[in-house]
């Protein structure tokens, strides 16, 4: 797979500078300043990190944003090739770079961010990882500051960190380079509306798409779904409703690999719930489409027969999900 975009990366942590490993000098003395892709703080990005970036802006989700190109990029580009009209070979050729920063509006693939006392109020949570353990917990928040802060900006926390060399992510006034990520989706519906839209989840691909009346494709994201013990439910069912920071009513018999000495318990709400932040119910029992405590497994592992997405790529179809809107697994 080809790369045209490679670049240095600089990064002030805290009160010291510190070269981050993304650093690649020896082929960007042969760039310009245009194809470098400065950034406010002097920093420019390598290639996969670059478009896995500008997909998440375009509404094209890799998953976490890990600075590796891997499976959920690949798919991601292709879908982005495939709405674009362009040759779909999975890479970044000129011409799809070219389309994807038209998308994203020309904005950098890097930002700053300063750590405020907001982003380290918590509270912040050891979440063991036995369920029985987890029902004690009044919330499942984030483990520490930088986890937060990697899932608001749709990364890695160890992306995070190798951006950030040296970088102390629980003191506030520390700047921080981040993913670009946009704050909101401009495809997204209106509050209160009703959109024309069908949820598509594909096994074959291991992605949920939203597409119009039309079939076009208005987001794309990629998904865990089932196992050889609890498959997809293939068919067509509908959304019944959407609960934001859901509690997770946990029932062994449900789970075929359930410890025998689990009763049944409710799990306090929060990003590192069981189902993450958000619950889309649907017309199957015991189905639904939802977020996880584990973005970095998101199309990489099997599920538990639900749809399982990044809590930020579930937010983004739960701004589209709406009750008796259609549902295709497929």
């Amino acid at each position: 797979m080809k790369w045209p975009l490679v670049v240095l990366l600089v990064s002030q942590a805290a009160a010291h500078v510190a070269v981050s490993p993304y650093v690649e000098s020896d082929y960007i003395r042969g760039l310009t300043p245009k194809e470098r892709g400065q950034t406010p703080n002097g920093g420019v990005v390598n290639g996969p990190l670059a478009a896995q970036v500008m997909l998440d802006r375009a509404g094209f989700s890799p998953g976490e944003i890990d600075g590796r190109a891997g499976r959920n990029l690949q798919r991601a580009l292709v879908a982005f090739q495939r709405v674009q009209g362009l040759p779909v070979t999975g890479g970044v050729d000129e011409a799809t770079w070219t389309a994807l920063s038209n998308r994203a509006g020309g904005q950098p693939p890097l930002v700053t961010h300063v750590i405020t006392p907001e982003d380290l109020a918590g509270p912040f949570v050891a979440v063991p990882a036995d369920v029985m353990a987890q029902s004690t917990l009044e919330t499942l928040g984030y483990s520490s500051p930088l986890e937060e802060l990697a899932e608001r900006f749709h990364a890695s926390p160890q992306l995070l960190e190798e951006l950030n060399p040296g970088a102390v992510f629980d003191v506030a006034g520390a700047r921080l380079v981040v993913p670009n990520v946009a704050a909101i989706d401009p495809l997204a519906p209106l509050p209160g509306s009703r959109p024309d839209a069908t949820i598509v989840v594909s096994k074959a691909t291991s992605a949920l798409t939203v597409e119009d009346k039309d079939g076009a494709l208005l987001f794309h994201a990629p998904v865990t779904t089932g196992s050889r013990h609890d498959p997809l439910p293939l068919g067509t069912w509908k959304v019944t409703g959407v609960e934001r920071m859901p509690p997770f009513h946990y029932n062994p018999r449900l789970f075929w690999d359930a410890d025998a000495s689990h009763a049944k318990a409710r799990i306090a709400p929060g990003p590192n719930n069981p189902v993450g932040t958000v619950w889309i119910d649907l017309t199957k029992p015991h189905y639904g489409i939802h977020g996880t405590p584990e973005p970095g497994r998101i199309g990489h592992v099997q599920s538990h027969g639900c749809v399982r997405l990044t809590n930020w790529d579930a937010n983004r179809v739960a701004q589209w999900a709406r009750p008796g809107m259609q549902v295709v697994f497929k």
